[in-house]
């Protein structure tokens, strides 16, 4: 089965209601390729879940969404926005996408605070008081206002991540991307991070989701896609993935993650 096969249903004709769109996306890394001809259509809105083993291309997929990584071949379009070698496609795209990564990449020189309203400031040209009464009041939502005039590193690695997630809504993201958010944290801060994640998803936001939390994609998901080999294997809506997987190795791979929990 290929990522054109008839298991990735739901995909539409690019319009209007789409956040993302990959039509034959490739990439390669000099000779290997990571990415083989990816098609996927993002509904405004829509919260997608994108799982698979390591190295099966997932993060390098929705590093692309935002130019973080190059794509060689294929069309993606962000927000009506067409990713070209244009770097004011590239910015106009950044603007209105947030991502959270693995690594919680603050600033350990700044404070929380700081942080968050360093890029409203220099890229939206909010002034300090607007961007601090935002940043103070997603502080909140992410539960750690208490922590705002602390430093990166006084926080514990949940924490951390929560101010990530504060600092990228800071730019009042139309599209927010996470490329395993939990999986530097310790299994006690997981929980804290994904409640986060789950309430924002609650609001209606566009979000794509790399993880291996299968509780959470399971909770929070309108559809899971599955990853292997650099290419889309199956995707369906949480129920139809998680209790009858149609290709065998999605079946493994379930089988696999499911067994360790």
């Amino acid at each position: 089965m290929t990522a054109n096969d008839s298991t990735t249903t739901g995909q539409a004709a690019p319009g209007e209601s789409d956040a993302v769109v990959m039509r034959g996306v490739s990439k390669w890394y000099g000779d290997f390729q990571v990415l083989t001809d990816i098609d996927l259509n993002v509904r405004r809105g829509e919260r997608v879940v994108i799982c698979g083993p390591s190295g099966s291309g997932k993060s390098t997929l929705i590093r692309c969404i935002n130019r973080l990584e190059e794509h060689q071949q294929g069309d993606i379009i962000v927000d009506g926005v067409a990713l070209t070698d244009d770097l004011r496609s590239v910015d106009r795209v950044r603007r209105e996408v947030g991502m959270v990564f693995q690594q919680f990449n603050l600033f350990p020189h700044l404070t929380v605070l700081e942080n968050c309203v360093l890029a409203p400031m220099r890229v939206r040209g909010a002034s300090r008081r607007a961007a601090e009464e935002q940043a103070l009041a997603l502080l909140a939502r992410v539960r750690i206002p208490e922590q705002a005039g602390k430093y990166p590193g006084q926080l514990s690695g949940g924490q951390q991540q929560r101010v990530a997630i504060a600092r990228a809504l800071c730019m009042n993201p139309r599209i927010m991307l996470f490329d395993e958010p939990t999986s530097a944290l310790d299994p006690e801060m997981v929980k804290e991070v994904l409640d986060v994640m789950v309430e924002l998803a609650g609001d209606g936001m566009t979000m794509l989701c790399v993880t291996h939390e299968m509780g959470f994609a399971r909770r929070i998901a309108d559809r899971v896609i599955f990853m292997d080999g650099g290419q889309i294997v199956e995707q369906a809506d949480p129920e139809a993935f998680f209790t009858a997987p149609k290709h065998a190795r999605t079946q493994a791979f379930l089988s696999q993650v499911l067994g360790e929990r």
